[in-house]
Parts: C-alpha cells; structure tokens; sequence
C-alpha cells in the first residue's frame, strides 16, 4: 500500500506564502555540494520568490528582501554568495512579517503579473467574441500557471472561481468552457523537462 503524504504531516512552512513548492527548492538547494551550482540555484529561486510574491521598494531594497527570506527559508544554514552582506539569524531584527502583495489577490500571485495585466485590460472591452476569445486565453493561461505549481489535476470550476476572484466579479466562464485538459499541460510539461535534460547531457559531453 503506498504511503500517503499530507500537507498537514510535513513540517511547517518558514514562510507560507511561498508555498510548499519553492520551500522543496530551498532544501534541494541546501543539498546541492557544488558551489557554483548552488549559487546558480539560490539566483533561480530568488528570481521566482520575485515573481511569485511581488515585494515593494527600489531593486536594491527588494532583492536585500528576497535573499533574506531565502536564508529565512534556508534556517540560514546556506553556503552562496549574495548581494550585500550575507542575512543571518542575528541581523534580523524583526520577526518574519506577512508579506504583501500590492492588490488584495494574495493568494493568487504565482499567477503572475502577465495573467493579472492581460485580466484589466479583457475588463475594459465590450461582451462580444473578442471579449470571450481573450477571457478563455487568460483561463487556460490560469491553468497552466497553476499545473506548475501544483502536480496532478485541477477542475475547470476553481479556474473559473479564481478568476471571478481576481477580475473582482468582472469575469466569468461560460459553464460549458472547455478549456486545455490537464493531461495535456502535464505531457507538455514533461516534453520540455525532457528536452532540457537532453540538451544538458549534450552541453556537458561538448
């Protein structure tokens, strides 16, 4: 019988808005013994922290944030090289805050900001076929987004409920919307995870 792991029986996220995808990457990370390779890792992870969890403030004050909660993340038991001076348990002087998004969606960032753009601007057009070609592109754009970050499946009616969500009620998906099956992003998901470890074999033999 194979042995289920739940959410509730793994260890407490550091900080839980990254979820628990960027929290494995963290510990991938940590395990990595190269050097090199673990700095090209923790500047891949922080470019993602950015994307998923917009941080307010110029680029030296938001990038002085993202490589702090990485450490954070890390229980500052991380051998990189950072921007700055290197954050530690005792440079923090304030407890690990709640971060904010700039909008009200904090559950919805690893949404991105394209999805958040591309959902004001179908907002402004008139009901018509144009107007429901660009919401079905946003609702599949949705569901790609969330396969990403997050394995298995993902019903129809959550996509449509969360960009209700974010459009403010603005936009909805008529009940018979078919969008992209899930099995269709996760093979194409697969395909460029192949070809990517294909091309590394390739570069490594050069």
């Amino acid at each position: 019988m194979v042995e289920m792991t739940y959410n509730s029986t793994r260890n407490d996220l550091a900080i839980p808005e990254y979820g628990r995808t960027i929290q494995e990457m963290v510990d991938h990370l940590k395990s990595l013994a190269d050097k090199d390779e673990r700095n090209k890792c923790a500047n891949a992870i922080v470019s993602i922290m950015g994307s998923v969890v917009p941080q307010e403030g110029d680029k030296e004050e938001v990038q002085k944030k993202l490589w702090g909660q990485l450490f954070l993340m890390a229980n500052y038991d991380l051998d990189v090289d950072c921007p700055g001076e290197t954050p530690t348990r005792e440079s923090r002087t304030e407890p690990p805050a709640r971060l904010d998004y700039p909008n009200a969606q904090s559950r919805l960032g690893h949404y991105g900001q394209l999805t958040r753009d591309l959902i004001e601007k179908a907002k402004t057009y008139e009901e018509g076929d144009e107007k429901a070609a660009l919401v079905m592109t946003i609702a599949n754009l949705m569901k790609r987004h969330y396969l990403t970050w997050n394995r298995g499946t993902v019903e129809n009616t959550l996509i449509s409920e969360q960009l209700k969500e974010m459009s403010e009620g603005a936009l909805s998906l008529p009940d018979d919307a078919e969008l992209v099956s899930s099995a269709e992003v996760l093979k194409s998901k697969r395909k460029t995870s192949d070809a990517m470890d294909r091309w590394r074999g390739k570069k490594k033999r050069r």
